[in-house]
């Protein structure tokens, strides 16, 4: 008995502190999504209203919303599996015997993680200039013409996709290479040993190996962007035409911009619940995988 009360001891702060600064805002948030409080609101709570779910109904039957979903699923299924297949490919390059090196790589890789996102976005917006950006002036020199990389529709998206994923693959550059430094040598050798090239190799030893890493790097890296937010805003101000325009970006412009803080709250409980049910689905997934 003494013993519990020494551990409930210990964790009691933390407890206190997850209470104060990460249950009790959620908490309040919620709470928050059911009412209309908006600029009025917030200069008199006497102007405030309980609504129920109606911020959420109002949502639902919002287009912009809809595109603004739709740009951010754009976004994930574009960059997710990109970044994940970019951060092993960087990973099985240092891990290589043939690298050189190894060390100076590794901090090239993961030097745009540590920069300032909004800095970057600033010089990759230059980079993709019509007329003087050094993207279109290679592109030049191979005989094609220049593309409006951020002021086309078609072409927004993919641009922002390029730049994130060379923001974000070093961050999961350095976990999977922690993955592919535990797997033990000695199965890579008898996997050479039974005749096995490096395809195989790769397929039946280092895929299985790094399954619990790949799992975690795609529900961070899925988490991650769904909240698209800075490089819209930077680059494109959510333009143009709104193909940019993503969930977090239209819950910034309703909550700062118009002031409706309920509404802008309800659309950060249905990203949450988006993530929530996906990243279920995933961890279901990978069970089901495991046992086959």
């Amino acid at each position: 008995m003494t013993r519990q009360r020494a551990a409930w001891g210990f964790v009691a702060p933390a407890l206190v502190a997850l209470g104060l600064f990460f249950f009790l805002p959620i908490a309040a948030s919620l709470v928050l999504s059911l009412t209309d409080f908006d600029i009025y609101a917030l200069a008199d709570l006497g102007n405030l209203r309980f609504v129920g779910f109606d911020n959420y109904l109002a949502l639902l039957s919002t287009p912009l919303f809809w595109k603004a979903l739709g740009n951010t699923v754009e976004f994930v299924i574009l960059g997710v599996p990109l970044s994940i297949a970019v951060s092993l490919a960087a990973a099985l390059f240092i891990n290589s015997s043939l690298a050189r090196f190894k060390g100076l790589f590794r901090t090239i890789f993961f030097a745009p993680v540590v920069t300032t996102l909004v800095a970057v976005a600033v010089i990759w917006r230059y980079l993709f200039n019509t007329r003087f950006g050094l993207i279109n002036g290679l592109l030049d020199l191979v005989g094609v013409g220049p593309v409006d990389w951020l002021g086309s529709p078609h072409w927004a998206m993919p641009a922002i996709v390029v730049f994130a994923v060379w923001k974000n693959f070093g961050y999961n550059m350095i976990i999977l290479l922690a993955g592919l430094q535990a797997i033990p040598g000695a199965l890579y050798e008898a996997a050479r040993i039974d005749g096995a090239g490096r395809l195989r190799q790769f397929r039946h030893v280092t895929l299985p190996g790094l399954a619990p890493l790949m799992l975690l790097v795609s529900i961070l890296t899925m988490a991650a962007y769904f909240q698209l937010f800075a490089e819209p805003y930077v680059m494109t101000q959510g333009g143009p035409v709104q193909s940019t325009t993503s969930i977090i970006y239209l819950m910034f412009v309703q909550g700062f911009q118009f002031w409706n803080l309920g509404y802008a709250t309800a659309v950060a409980f249905v990203l949450f619940a988006i993530l929530f049910g996906l990243t279920l689905l995933q961890l279901r997934l990978s069970r089901r995988w495991s046992e086959w």
